[in-house]
Parts: structure tokens; C-alpha cells; sequence
């Protein structure tokens, strides 16, 4: 028998698990192009370097976290080539120093932890100190653990290193990015977020692990909590000159199913390059969106494939009352962090 790509796709799901190929398949919510802010000439196969292509981005200064690997790695790699200073950040300064240092161009390695809202912190601190104007955030590490439930501070670990990370290291960054009236603010959301959360979206009172764990909800719960984020930002943003949005970068094979039993992780390495984007072109639509001239002003949008698009049928993408219900609680889960 011939494979086909759908039996590929079969195949791949019940060895690479769902969280990683949510959204490649299947009658689940889909998207629209979102003709309310502008439609770019690139796609799905294109990649960071081909969307930067011409543009200078030197005396600009942009934060990747996440950067010493997968997409966070080549997103400050081409973020640098156009001649931008790249603060990359690494689980320890020696992680983020390595791959700084293997990159041409001017960067500048700091440590993050994201499950430690401590170092969360302490890096914007260390931003802050160096004395630059921030244009561009680019929320881009995170994690799925492929196994069961940890609690970090007795908060579900998944939704804190993807989304409460990040809400501690925005709001700490927000103030110097508002008082330059300028920048970008990228958050990498996911397919998962409408088509693996739970069903509320998110589950309020399963945060601390109170009832069922289910790593491929909590890892949907933790993007779609990305997404929300981005887009209750947005409005507290509006007028300032500062933007948020939020993309998905597709099915992309990096190293995201290191964690995975070994089943899971051999049939991703061995399948993934099959169906799967390069980090190329999984880096393509965050490099767009937080560098294109074409997306000046566009702020609260949710970008897949390098263009803004709606997502159909059900979902908690665009849920303004949900968003704004996640952004209290997370100011109460981080009290004393943000601000």
C-alpha cells in the first residue's frame, strides 16, 4: 500500500502525540484570512530569512526568549543577519552565552528561567540595564512536559513556563517599551489553543492541578492563554504606539518532543521532517510580524502562515470576557512580580 500524507499524518499522531500535530487534520476549527488589517505576499513555506529579505533593522534592538534552540535559535540568528541587537535568552547565562556566541552579529546573552518568577525579574532588570530602546519582544520559549502533572509553586508547570513566565517578563518590560511610544510584542500562541484547550477554554479551577491532567489540554490551555494574553494586551495598549499579537508557527520539527517517551520522540524525529516545517520557516511568521513595515500599527491580531486570519467554529481565540477574566487571575497567581 502507498502512504499518503493522511496516513502519514495517522501515523505520525499516534507516535508524536497530539499537542504536537493539533491542527493538521481533521474537521476541528479552521481559520480565514482576517482582511481587517493587511495580507502579505507569504505563506506557509516561507522562511525568517525570505521575509526579512531587504530590510536593514540595524540601531534596532529585539528580545528573544527561548533562543538557544528551535525557533527562538533562528529567530535571533536572522534577527541579527539584518543587523539587529538581539538580547537571547537561555535557561542559564552559560546556555544563552553559547548560542549567542554562535550566531554573526551583535547579541547579547541573558539568563530566563520562565518557571522562576524570580529570574522572570531579574532578566528584565538586566534589560532595562543596558540602557537600549526595546522594539521588539518576542515571547517565544516554552515547553510540553509529555508526561504527568508537575507543579511549579503549585501551579500546573506547562501553563506556567508558557504563559505566567512571560506575563511576569512583558509586564516588567512594558514601562520602558511604553515610555519609548514604540514596539513590538510577539506571543507564540498555538493551532493547540482552539483545537486542544479544554473545552471552557480555560479551566479556572484546574490551575493547580485540582482535577484530571491531561498534558495535551494543558499545553492547549497554555497557548490559548498565549493568545488571550496577547490580545487583552492589545487593548491596554491601544494609542500607546506599542502593539501586541499573536501567531502560531505551524508543525514545526525541532527538538519540542525532547521530553516525550522514547515512542513518541523517535516517531517525531523520523516523521516529522515528512510533514513537518524547518525551523526556517517555523521562524518565518514571528520574524514577519514583529520586523514587516507592512504591519505597521497592526495590533491584536492573530497571525498563522505569516498573515492575520479568524478562526471558525468554536473556539476562545478571540473571547475579550475570558481574556480579561485570565489577565486578574494571572495578576493574582504573580502578585508581587508584575509590577
Amino acid at each position: 500500500m502507498r502512504l499518503t500524507r493522511r496516513h502519514l499524518i495517522a501515523l505520525a499522531a499516534a507516535s508524536a502525540g497530539a499537542p504536537l500535530l493539533a491542527g493538521c487534520d481533521g474537521d476541528k476549527p479552521g481559520v480565514i484570512p482576517d482582511t481587517r488589517f493587511p495580507i502579505g505576499p507569504f505563506g506557509a513555506d516561507s522562511t525568517a530569512e525570505e521575509v526579512t529579505a531587504g530590510l536593514d533593522l540595524r540601531g534596532r534592538t529585539a528580545l528573544v526568549t527561548g533562543s538557544t534552540s528551535g525557533l527562538g535559535y533562528e529567530t535571533m540568528r536572522v534577527l541579527a543577519l539584518r543587523g539587529a541587537h538581539v538580547i537571547g535568552t537561555g535557561r542559564t547565562l552559560d546556555k544563552a552565552a553559547e548560542a549567542c556566541a554562535s550566531v554573526a552579529g551583535k547579541t547579547t546573552p541573558v539568563a530566563l528561567e520562565l518557571a522562576d518568577f524570580d529570574s522572570a525579574v531579574a532578566c528584565a532588570r538586566t534589560v532595562q540595564g543596558l540602557g537600549l530602546r526595546l522594539d521588539m519582544l518576542i515571547c517565544n520559549a516554552g515547553i510540553n512536559t509529555f508526561g504527568e502533572l508537575e507543579l511549579v509553586n503549585g501551579i500546573e508547570k506547562i501553563f506556567v513556563v508558557n504563559y505566567l513566565g512571560h506575563f511576569v517578563l512583558v509586564n516588567q518590560l512594558l514601562p520602558m517599551m511604553l515610555a519609548a511610544g514604540s514596539g513590538r510584542i510577539v506571543h507564540v500562541a498555538s493551532r493547540s489553543g482552539y483545537r486542544a484547550a479544554p473545552e471552557e477554554g480555560i479551566d479556572f479551577d484546574n490551575l493547580r492541578g485540582e482535577g484530571v491532567f491531561d498534558s495535551s489540554e494543558a499545553y492547549g490551555r497554555s497557548k490559548l492563554a498565549n493568545a488571550l494574553f496577547s490580545l487583552s494586551l492589545a487593548e491596554r495598549l491601544q494609542g500607546t504606539g506599542v502593539t501586541s499579537n499573536a501567531i502560531h508557527p505551524g508543525l514545526v520539527h525541532t527538538d519540542i518532543a525532547r521530553t516525550a517517551p522514547a515512542p513518541i520522540r523517535i516517531g517525531f524525529d523520523l516523521l516529522g521532517p515528512l510533514f513537518a516545517k524547518t525551523p526556517a520557516q517555523g521562524a518565518a511568521t514571528q520574524v514577519y510580524v514583529a520586523t514587516s513595515p507592512l504591519l505597521d500599527g497592526v495590533n491584536g491580531a492573530y497571525f498563522e502562515d505569516c498573515n492575520p486570519v479568524m478562526v471558525s467554529g468554536d473556539n476562545h481565540m478571540f473571547d475579550r470576557d475570558l481574556a480579561q477574566r485570565l489577565w486578574s487571575r494571572a495578576q493574582e497567581m504573580t502578585a508581587g512580580y508584575t509590577g
